[in-house]
């Protein structure tokens, strides 16, 4: 069963991230609030929710990581790491440092569960901006949907939603938000998926050479490793002994050996200078060698020549469209995702103890080395799968 869960609930990864170097000062957000994003706010409440889940979730990680971080002294926490075996020939870690990389797991926990509720609310608001909604019907669909591919049946499900800590509501949540993200995805790139025949015509004439097959030719080879030993095998196939017998016999290449010496749909350009020459100046079935090479001596035949053919534009126009629809789509999204950032970012003031990479006041030393959503707030927590994104979204404002 554990097999089907996919082990992130909450991160919101995908943004392209650029280097923060901000102010840290004038952050006007309300009391009992951690952020503030444009006239809305993330509450003190909604964070800790999110957080007792996250860490409910650190809790039930596969692989015994049972080290629940429990601030301000982390004494649950460094009680467990204690317990974890410790390689032989190692120093056991003193309590000091095993409380220090409690409060590191701690303070990853934290700032993932900031990026995933600030990114939540630009997703949010940009979807209303754009008109853009989940009907309720559409919403519990797709988490039927989703319940339909987990979880074998009901009793799973509300054992899930036990031990993730998490309410049906909190996962509609969740699914609502990648609801909106696909959409938004969509939203931002329908213009670019419209490809002329222009266009089309245009990209065919300037690539022409990407839509042609050159010559190939089917060989049938021995490969020794003397020359007198090549020599002995070519008198021998010359005498009417079949290739298959004499390639048993004589060749020292496993590959076209178990094929009775078969090399096909050689192109030029593809094998050894000199063997290459002598592969493309040969008559069809005429014995060629032998002809040295740093692997042996080939003896050959040409079986088969297939002619060089060039793709005319109608046979190349499906896959030309296709092509820049999605370098368009991309291209788009890229620019959106950018843009989006970049304002929701400039509308986003957050708490002294709750800023991060997403916030207009982010620390000084903060820079976006990675996701957007730091990783993974719900721990190693398991939830319905999400399901697979349209392309392009690997840069999409919200990839659960």
């Amino acid at each position: 069963m554990t097999g089907a869960f996919k082990y992130s609930i909450l991160a919101l990864a995908g943004l392209v991230l650029g280097v923060v170097a901000l102010s840290g000062c004038g952050n006007s957000v309300p009391t009992g609030a951690v952020a503030k994003v444009g006239d809305s706010t993330i509450t003190q409440d909604e964070f800790d929710k999110w957080m007792n889940i996250a860490v409910k979730g650190q809790s039930q990680a596969p692989g015994g990581a049972t080290a629940v971080p429990d601030p301000p002294d982390f004494e649950k926490c460094v009680a467990a790491k204690k317990k974890t075996p410790v390689p032989k020939g190692q120093q056991k870690p003193s309590d000091d440092a095993l409380k220090k990389q409690c409060k590191n797991d701690y303070d990853t926990l934290k700032r993932e569960v900031m990026q995933f509720l600030i990114q939540g609310e630009w997703v949010q608001q940009e979807a209303d901006k754009r008109g853009i909604e989940v009907k309720p019907a559409e919403l519990q669909k797709a988490l039927e949907d989703q319940k339909k591919q987990v979880f074998p049946n009901d009793k799973q499900y509300q054992q899930f939603l036990k031990t993730s800590g998490m309410t049906e509501g909190d996962v509609l949540f969740r699914v609502k938000l990648n609801e909106l993200q696909q959409r938004l995805t969509q939203d931002a790139t329908q213009d670019a998926k419209k490809v002329s025949d222009e266009d089309i015509s245009a990209y065919y004439d300037k690539n022409k050479k990407r839509f042609a097959q050159p010559e190939r030719r089917d060989l049938r080879v021995v490969l020794t490793k003397t020359q007198a030993k090549a020599e002995q095998a070519k008198k021998e196939l010359q005498s009417g002994q079949p290739f298959k017998k004499v390639v048993k016999k004589y060749s020292i290449d496993e590959a076209s050996k178990s094929q009775a010496g078969l090399l096909p749909a050689v192109s030029e350009g593809q094998q050894e200078k000199d063997f290459d020459a002598a592969i493309f100046a040969a008559q069809k079935n005429k014995l060629e060698g032998p002809v040295k090479t740093q692997f042996g001596w080939y003896v050959f035949k040409v079986e088969k020549i297939t002619k060089a053919s060039q793709q005319t534009l109608d046979e190349s126009k499906d896959t030309i469209k296709n092509l820049l629809r999605s370098t368009r789509q991309q291209k788009a999204l890229d620019s959106f995702v950018k843009q989006f950032r970049k304002d929701y970012k400039d509308e986003t003031n957050c708490a002294d103890d709750y800023r991060v990479v997403e916030c207009k006041n982010a620390p000084k030393n903060e820079s976006d080395t990675g996701p957007a959503s730091g990783g993974n707030p719900g721990g190693q927590t398991q939830q319905p799968q999400q399901p697979a994104q349209p392309a392009p979204t690997q840069t999409s404002p919200q990839n659960p």
